[in-house]
């Protein structure tokens, strides 16, 4: 028997080394095909400008492979993340995401998820932190918050907000204003950014909250009134726009980001080059610059810091959720 034991023990690790070591073969010459990065949301806003920043330098990078960005939109974001969680973990498709899919949606939708947010995917990089801006149609009669609250207060019911949908950090923004200046809106969710901002200009709806980049343009142009950012402090693309908090309600802070996640059982060595990989494409000075004109600021491939803000985003968003009473089905 105990011969018998040895032997197989001796198989064991004889078959452990050889995967390992196909494993490690495998990470060495990824990729060999098409990296998808899939965007659960529509294109056009935010998360897709920045999705195709990060898959054209990343393509950059690694030599001329392709990058694709796939639209996959649906369900607050959850369609998409779903999809990824459970295609084959090696490396080629991945999830570039805003917070919805994983840190607010677990909370928001009451019947739960197809998918758990924090043991179904493996953090890659936080590629940016994007301020979000508050806006509102020319045509009503605010300049800043104070006179956005009150106009809300004598006219209650008839601001609409748009979003990109709901659990969208823009959504949850509205709903967390809501809640702090005790004041009656109705949220609009729309099936991406794009629509949300055509309605904003339109007068069909009255204000939104929005991440920066998507916005600037439509600011820039006088389309739409800039009225605060939602941030906890100004945003170097719009120095002069103050914060929510500096207007009237203290504390007031909701901002947004963009993360890649892959797989949670994505090999390491993919894994860490995946890291490697992004890590560049963040630090680049193109890219930095680029963000910096997008009003978002660099994030970090570090896979502890990733983890570490992920999990406080998820408990931040949860809370407000709570607080708000938002839900979604």
């Amino acid at each position: 028997m105990s011969t018998l034991r040895c032997l197989l023990v001796a198989i064991v690790s004889s078959i452990a080394s050889v995967l390992a070591l196909t494993i490690q073969a495998g990470a060495q010459i990824y990729p060999e095909r098409v990296i998808r990065i899939v965007n659960p949301f529509p294109p056009g806003g935010s998360v897709d400008i920045t999705a195709r920043m990060l898959a054209q330098k990343l393509s950059e990078n690694l030599g001329g492979h392709q990058v694709i960005v796939e639209n996959r939109a649906g369900a607050g974001g959850n369609t998409g993340a779903d999809s990824v969680a459970k295609s084959d973990p090696d490396g080629y498709t991945l999830l570039f995401t805003a917070p919805g899919p994983l840190s607010v949606n677990q909370t928001l939708y009451t019947k739960g998820l197809p998918f758990d947010p924090e043991k179904d995917f493996a953090p890659i990089a936080l590629f940016a932190r994007t301020p979000i801006v508050l806006m509102v149609n020319p045509s009503v009669p605010v300049k800043n918050v104070q006179e956005l609250i009150a106009y809300a207060k004598n006219n209650p019911g008839k601001i609409n907000f748009g979003s990109a949908g709901n659990g969208s950090t823009p959504h949850l923004s509205g709903e967390l204003m809501k809640s702090m200046a005790k004041v009656e809106m109705t949220h609009v969710p729309y099936r991406g950014t794009g629509p949300a901002m055509s309605d904003l200009i339109a007068g069909h709806i009255q204000m939104m909250f929005d991440l920066l980049p998507g916005s600037l343009p439509q600011i820039e142009a006088n389309k739409v009134r800039a009225l605060a950012n939602a941030g906890a402090k100004r945003a170097p693309a719009l120095a002069n726009l103050p914060t929510v908090a500096e207007q009237g309600l203290p504390g007031f802070d909701a901002s947004s980001w963009v993360a890649l996640v892959a797989p949670v059982k994505t090999p390491a060595p993919v894994l860490a080059k995946l890291r490697a990989e992004v890590g560049k494409v963040i630090g680049s000075p193109d890219i930095v610059k680029r963000l910096n004109e997008l009003g978002s600021e660099p994030g970090t491939a570090n896979e502890t810091e990733v983890r570490a803000f992920l999990a406080a985003e998820t408990k931040k968003w949860a809370e407000v959720i709570r607080q708000s009473g938002a839900k979604a089905e």
